[in-house]
């Protein structure tokens, strides 16, 4: 791999600075905890290109960055990345460098120029899978099989994940006082981004969760625990890969093909669409910043363009 280094004169972008005067850091701290990995990431790896493996995004001076750099990243990120990746990590450029306009290590000059670059744009298929009805029934039944408490709470996790679509992230992170059973009512706290969010489960997942609350018992405390071998429950919050454990037991214990917790979400999406509710309140449901965002999880396809078109009235 050669470096993204233009000349001997940008080894000045090794030069450590104070974190409070980081624009990496900065930026970091302005997401939430779940976006902050993913984002490090990706702020790693363009450190990594653009110094040819000798800095990290804690030790770059990304405020020493210029377009020649910029122009540079981009081709790299364009030609060893999918669209979407390559374009989410270019927006985590544009924002630290942002930050180091804000926080006066960058000219207004410098910075306009350093981020002016073309977006990356360009389609893939759609990443993971819906899931089918006979699956989530198969899903289901596995849990209510098991008379366990790993399987009541196992079914209150698949209900509230079925219901309301919710990401892995929200879903760990709720508390006892986010549900209230009266209209099903969850309060999403922890949301993309921190934004906060009301949804609603069906009724049948509201008795779900119940039962799962009646064993738990109700004190204060993380909605969704993990249960120790010998059946004691402790009052403390999953871990986000728990998730993907239990979903992955629950999949071959239903003998279907093995999904993401994402995949839940995707389903939700999509069977809303497909149950014909409007786009924008899927969006306020999902808790996408958008619509657009929302109409990539619909996977309705030709089948229900052709259908919808039906619906036209043609005079002869």
């Amino acid at each position: 791999m050669s470096p993204l280094l233009a000349s001997s004169d940008d080894l000045s972008l090794l030069t450590p600075i104070p974190l409070v005067l980081h624009p990496a850091a900065v930026y970091l701290d302005s997401l939430s905890e779940s976006s902050q990995s993913t984002m490090l990431v990706s702020l790693n790896a363009i450190a990594r290109l653009v110094t040819n493996g000798q800095c990290d995004a804690m030790t770059l001076d990304w405020a020493k960055l210029r377009y020649p750099h910029t122009a540079a990243i981009r081709t790299a990120l364009k030609k060893r990345y999918s669209p979407t990746t390559a374009s989410k990590m270019l927006c985590g450029l544009r924002r630290v460098l942002k930050e180091a306009l804000r926080l006066d290590l960058m000219s207004a000059s410098d910075y306009a120029k350093a981020v002016d670059f073309p977006s990356i744009t360009g389609q893939r298929k759609l990443r993971g899978r819906a899931l089918s009805e006979s699956e989530i029934t198969a899903l289901f039944q596995v849990c209510r099989d098991d008379p366990s408490r790993q399987g009541i709470r196992d079914l209150a996790l698949l209900a509230i994940l079925r219901g309301a679509g919710l990401r892995r992230a929200e879903l760990v992170a709720l508390s006892v006082n986010d549900f209230t059973p009266d209209g099903g009512i969850l309060q999403i706290r922890q949301g993309k981004g921190d934004k906060e969010r009301t949804v609603y489960l069906p009724l049948s997942a509201v008795e779900i969760v119940n039962r799962w609350l009646d064993l738990r018992s109700r004190t204060r405390g993380a909605l969704l625990c993990p249960i120790r071998k010998g059946g004691a429950i402790c009052f403390r919050h999953l871990h986000s890969d728990a998730v993907y454990k239990i979903l992955a037991k629950r999949a071959g214990e239903a003998a279907i093909e093995s999904f993401s917790p994402h995949d839940f979400r995707r389903t939700f999406c999509s069977d809303l669409l497909s149950n014909g509710v409007d786009l924008v309140t899927v969006q306020k449901l999902a808790g996408h910043s958008s619509p657009d965002v929302t109409a990539k999880y619909d996977r309705r396809g030709e089948e229900a363009k052709q259908k919808a078109v039906q619906s036209l009235s043609i005079p002869f």
